[in-house]
């Protein structure tokens, strides 16, 4: 007898600034899942924080769009746990509308990406695709992943913080004296080159700063490594993989890999996969991918990002835990490149996020004293 599909939960949208990225994400997601297993049930989170149940037809029409306000006659609902299950509920009524057999979020940024979500998943001991609570946080807050990078020996660009608050002339000064200009301004939580300046003087660094610092109350400056843009994506629980790395180059017009260059123009960089580099590089990035899945505590899948110099040095620069899905994102496209379709891909990661609720489920939940 036929197992009936698995009932998906595709959750996205959310709160941060990278919400319209995952409305795109999120619309390959569904389209990538295969029918015959899966049944897919997109769940929208507003710009508000309200939560509602999306027909896949909708998501996927071409009117459909993230700009568009939510109706609002539309039910809103609620989550809840149900044997096992995550059930969707229907706020007004107490109705149970579905109950969901896995979680597949695709939400970028905070309130989503960084634990809260994988959180609500691990109370309601439902199944959930890519890293757990602690590596979603930690890869979420850049400030916090490269000082763990830096503990496991992984090499990363240098970096200073500067939080919300007053920004003394002191702290400021310290930027050129520990890592000359020019120099890259980013909110720490925050991901789709969303916020970033690239600063180069003093003069133009309070500007940058203060812009950072509307996405979020702590921001990173970093140094300016000249090198190439590399990425490699990542898949597995225990035993990760590293897909072929590949390369990208952003139009000179907008001088680095910017939102606009990512999503407003269509030829706004090249993607270069495979990344033409020697060989020792390739395994080198490939390594890195691994080590530095492993040392951040992440399963199921990330991206690894990093920048080549010209002598092969090569340096991890972040990794994102849910990395985009939208029709131009590496993370998909370096696995069909490396002979993994996104049907596929997604299958896969859908059985990484069951094997480990079935690994987690079985560990002991109560504390017997041995005999001693």
């Amino acid at each position: 007898m036929a197992q009936r599909p698995l009932k998906t939960g595709v959750i996205f949208g959310g709160m941060s600034a990278e919400h319209e990225v995952s409305w795109r994400s999120a619309k390959n997601v569904v389209l990538a899942l295969d029918p015959g297993r899966y049944q897919a049930l997109p769940i929208l989170i507003d710009k508000q924080g309200r939560w509602f149940s999306i027909d896949k037809e909708e998501l996927l029409s071409d009117d459909s769009s993230p700009h568009r306000a939510v109706p609002d006659g539309r039910a809103r609902i609620l989550l809840g746990p149900d044997e096992g299950k995550l059930a969707v509920i229907d706020q007004g009524s107490g109705r149970t509308l579905e109950k969901l057999d896995v979680v597949f979020p695709v939400l970028h940024g905070p309130h989503g990406e960084d634990g809260t979500l994988q959180g609500l998943c691990k109370i309601f001991q439902v199944p959930f695709v890519g890293p757990g609570v602690l590596a979603s946080a930690v890869c979420m807050d850049k400030e916090v992943m490269k000082r763990l990078l830096v503990e496991q020996g992984i090499p990363t660009p240098k970096f200073l913080v500067f939080r919300t608050g007053a920004l003394r002339a002191r702290d400021l000064e310290a930027v050129g004296r520990k890592l000359g200009y020019p120099v890259f301004v980013k909110p720490a939580n925050l991901g789709s080159s969303v916020g970033i300046s690239k600063v180069k003087s003093a003069r133009s660094l309070p500007k940058a700063l203060s812009y950072a610092l509307k996405f979020d109350a702590k921001a990173l400056v970093e140094e300016f490594v000249e090198g190439r843009e590399v990425e490699c994506s990542v898949l597995g629980n225990e035993r990760p993989a590293a897909s072929i790395p590949g390369e990208i180059v952003p139009a000179g017009r907008h001088g680095f890999y910017s939102y606009e260059a990512k999503y407003s123009d269509p030829d706004g960089a090249d993607l270069l996969i495979p990344a033409q580099l020697p060989p020792q590089v390739v395994a080198a990035v490939r390594s890195l991918a691994v080590r530095s899945f492993v040392a951040l505590g992440c399963e199921g899948m990330a991206r690894a990002d990093f920048f080549v110099r010209q002598d092969g040095t090569v340096l991890v620069n972040e990794l994102n835990t849910i990395p985009g899905f939208t029709n131009i994102s590496m993370y998909p496209k370096l696995w069909e490149a490396s002979g993994i379709s996104c049907r596929e891909l997604v299958h896969r990661l859908i059985k990484l996020a069951l094997a480990r609720a079935r690994r987690d489920a079985a560990l002991s939940r109560s504390f017997d004293e041995p005999r001693r």
